[in-house]
């Protein structure tokens, strides 16, 4: 009795591995076969936000790493490279805490957007691989103690998630 319900649960196992392995489901990177490496240009940025393309280059640079599909490399090295610039940054009040009995109401947690352009290219090719998008990283912070530590862990919270885009959609865009 037992000898066939294991034959049976191994009928239904390889069955299984059949029917995945028939429907074309693949593990491993979509990225095109040719292009192994990226290099991140420098970022350009049109706000006055100072350590914004610091924290996006770093971002991009962690993403891609995770991300295992693609190799960042210097711009001499590359297959392709990622052109970008941080075009806003944006902080908006979303809590308020009170003080003196409930007369006066101060911000106490702030919703920040960070607004990225980019395109990837293939040196020597006129058609990008990466045609001009725009991606937004969204963060939320708290302001403890020092407003200016609070939001720039707010600013590299919106990057890493502006990061995380970008390399989707660069490793999948083709």
């Amino acid at each position: 009795m037992k000898a066939v319900k294991y034959e049976i649960c191994l009928l239904v196992a390889a069955s299984m591995f059949l029917l995945i392995a028939g429907c074309g489901y693949q593990l491993g990177s979509v990225m095109h076969p040719q292009i192994k490496t990226i290099a991140i240009a420098p970022i350009k940025n049109e706000t006055i936000e100072m350590m914004a393309t610091q924290f996006m280059r770093q971002s991009l640079a962690e993403q891609f790493e995770l991300d295992n599909s693609l190799k960042v490399k210097g711009l001499e090295e590359a297959d392709c490279v990622l052109y970008g610039k941080i075009v806003s940054v944006k902080t908006t009040s979303i809590g308020y805490d009170s003080h003196n009995d409930d007369q006066t109401y101060t911000p106490a947690e702030f919703s920040l957007e960070v607004k990225f352009e980019f395109v990837v290219i293939i040196p020597g090719r006129a058609k990008p691989l990466v045609n001009n998008r725009q991606v937004i990283g969204r963060a939320s912070y708290q302001v403890a103690m020092d407003n200016d530590i609070a939001r720039r862990r707010g600013i590299q919270q919106a990057c890493r998630e502006a990061a995380e885009q970008i390399v989707i959609d660069t490793v999948e865009a083709w």
